[in-house]
């Protein structure tokens, strides 16, 4: 396994010990690797990652929920709307990574850490976004978002 999905495994599960907490802030993130003593080289791609998604969590929340179909965010079981926050800031933010990777990765990590259904859920949702991407109407909705915002 490569070290960046072990970033990426190691950023589920920061983000959803945060996420359960309700408690995103760095110290909470300093503590859980204290606590579970991560490889040094895992870090600083899962720190870039937990740092992006709850950053852009208001809006990659909003972007989720255009696209799964009855589905709010805060419903979602929390492993999978993390998976789903993961592979959407990659896909929005991280353009060294192509939309399939980012998509493929959250498919098998929704496979290892969630439910048999997760995979086919995860993908139908990322899949819808990456076509609304390539047609332009994410950052369409980013722009209104943020506009909105201010």
């Amino acid at each position: 396994m490569g070290t960046r999905r072990k970033s990426r495994e190691f950023a589920l599960q920061a983000l959803f010990y945060m996420d359960t907490i309700q408690d995103s802030a760095k110290e909470v993130f300093e503590l859980f690797c204290t606590n579970f003593n991560p490889d040094p080289q895992i870090v600083p791609f899962a720190e870039k990652i937990i740092e992006g998604v709850i950053q852009a969590q208001n809006e990659l929340d909003a972007i989720i929920e255009r696209f799964s179909a009855n589905w709010k965010v805060y419903r979602m079981p929390t492993v999978d709307r993390n998976i789903l926050r993961i592979a959407l800031y990659e896909m929005l933010y991280c353009t060294d990574i192509p939309y399939k990777v980012a998509i493929n990765e959250a498919i098998d990590i929704a496979k290892d850490f969630s439910s048999e259904e997760s995979g086919a859920f995860v993908n139908g949702i990322l899949d819808s976004i990456r076509i609304a991407q390539e047609k332009g109407d994410i950052s369409n909705q980013l722009k209104k978002f943020k506009e909105k915002e201010i």
